[in-house]
């Protein structure tokens, strides 16, 4: 398991790492700055929540570890694992049609209101690291 044990953390591929699901008591950092932007995160084994200049980007329940998080105008790609099941919800633009891919396939198209959240399930028990990419339709 590749747990983030920094809470948050800039890769060398510009895209970022954050989470630790094996936590058993709620963890969180402030004020992280990623390529001029500033995160938040709190973490631990029932939640994971990732903020990015005060707006929610990423919630799961139970807590996750997320890797290689990257955000482009189109959507976003992650590589997630967690000891189990998970439902990510993720801060997406408003009124918008997405597809939704996990482990390289599509799991189908969905469309966000007008908060821009889109919720999703990944079967991550036992199944190690689990590829989620979701771009706009």
């Amino acid at each position: 398991m590749a747990v983030v044990e920094q809470l948050l953390r800039s890769e060398a591929d510009e895209t970022i790492s954050f989470g630790n699901h094996a936590l058993a008591h709620k963890a969180k950092l402030e004020d992280f700055v990623h390529s001029g932007d500033i995160y938040k995160v709190k973490t631990y084994a029932t939640m994971t929540k990732l903020e990015k200049n005060g707006m929610f980007l990423y919630e799961s329940v139970p807590g996750t570890s997320v890797n290689h998080f990257c955000e482009t105008e189109k959507g976003v790609e992650f590589t997630v694992e967690g000891n189990s099941d998970a439902q990510i919800t993720l801060g997406m633009s408003d009124d918008t049609e997405y597809e939704v891919f996990v482990a390289g396939s599509s799991v189908g198209k969905m469309k966000t209101g007008l908060g821009g959240k889109l919720s999703i399930s990944v079967e991550l028990e036992a199944a190690g690291e689990v590829l989620v990419k979701v771009v706009e339709a």
